[in-house]
Order: C-alpha cells, then sequence, then structure tokens
C-alpha cells in the first residue's frame, strides 16, 4: 500500500481513537460497579454483568490508548516509517476492534442481521441502565468504521509479511 494512504489511514485512525478514548474515560471515571449495579431492579444478575462490561471497557480503553500513542510515534516521525505505521494499523485492529466486537466477558455482542436495518446491531446479554448501553452503541459507530477502513489488516497485512519474509 503507498505510504500516502497509510499516512492518511494511520491520521484517520487515531482521529477516531481519540474520539472513543474520550467517552470512555469519561464514563468509566464517571461510573462504578456498585453505581450501575445498584440503579438495576433485577437483583442478582446485575452485579457480574457489569463488573464483566466494565472490565471489557477498560480493556477496550487501554488497547485504544496504546494504538492512539503508536499512531502518534508513527506520524510524529521525520521520515513516515510505512512498515511501523503498518504494523500499527494491524494492531488497531486487531485489538481495538476486535476488542469492541468480542468483548471477553461477552456482556454485548454484534448481531448482523441487524446490520443493515437502521437498527443497531449490538445486543446485550442483560438489560443494561441507559448509561451503559449509551457507552457501548455510542463507540460502535467509531469501531464499525475503523473495521471497514482497517479490514485490510486483518489477513492481507500478515499475508504480505510472510511473504516478504519469504523473499529475503
Amino acid at each position: 500500500m503507498p505510504s500516502t494512504n497509510v499516512k492518511q489511514l494511520c491520521e484517520d485512525a487515531r482521529e477516531k481513537l481519540k474520539i472513543s478514548i474520550e467517552q470512555l474515560e469519561s464514563f468509566l471515571n464517571r461510573y462504578s460497579l456498585p453505581e450501575l449495579s445498584g440503579e438495576q431492579q433485577e437483583g442478582d444478575n446485575a452485579e457480574p454483568f457489569y463488573k464483566g462490561l466494565l472490565s471489557d471497557l477498560r480493556h477496550l480503553l487501554v488497547f485504544s490508548e496504546v494504538s492512539y500513542e503508536k499512531l502518534g510515534v508513527a506520524l510524529r516521525r521525520p521520515n513516515f516509517d510505512t512498515e511501523f505505521a503498518e504494523r500499527a494499523l494491524y494492531e488497531v485492529y486487531h485489538q481495538c476492534v476486535n476488542a469492541y466486537f468480542y468483548p471477553k466477558n461477552e456482556g454485548y455482542s454484534e448481531d448482523g442481521r441487524y446490520a443493515y436495518t437502521g437498527q443497531d446491531a449490538i445486543r446485550f446479554l442483560f438489560k443494561p441502565v441507559q448509561h451503559a448501553k449509551d457507552i457501548v452503541l455510542g463507540v460502535s459507530k467509531v469501531y464499525e468504521e475503523l473495521r471497514d477502513d482497517l479490514s485490510y489488516y486483518e489477513s492481507d497485512y500478515m499475508t504480505q509479511q510472510r511473504m516478504q519474509r519469504q523473499n529475503k
């Protein structure tokens, strides 16, 4: 991929991550486990659900912050290093995008049947309070766009790297 395209992808991905980081950080600084599970009326299922959700959101925040910094390093270098930038974009896809769409605690998941209906494709395991629902759905657009923009890095990037190693 030409370095100008890679540089633009880095800039776009960094801006999108910045939006997500701000939203996640604000939510995680504002709400705690007792507060979220205390608002719920349904009892025993609430605390394990919110514990998993908060854990997944913290992981997503950390992955996003690390990727944001790596993209910043790539963009600040005097001579743009395409290989380093492509590796950073690969990590955005495989860490951030995957952390969002495949959360470890599975408090929510994407239901592809709703992707083209105009409805939210994210389905929750447990009906969350509005604040929790809003943050997950609020950042979904960012990670959907990143997934679309960086789909090349899902598999083609590693195939290209293997082929380059074999040709050396």
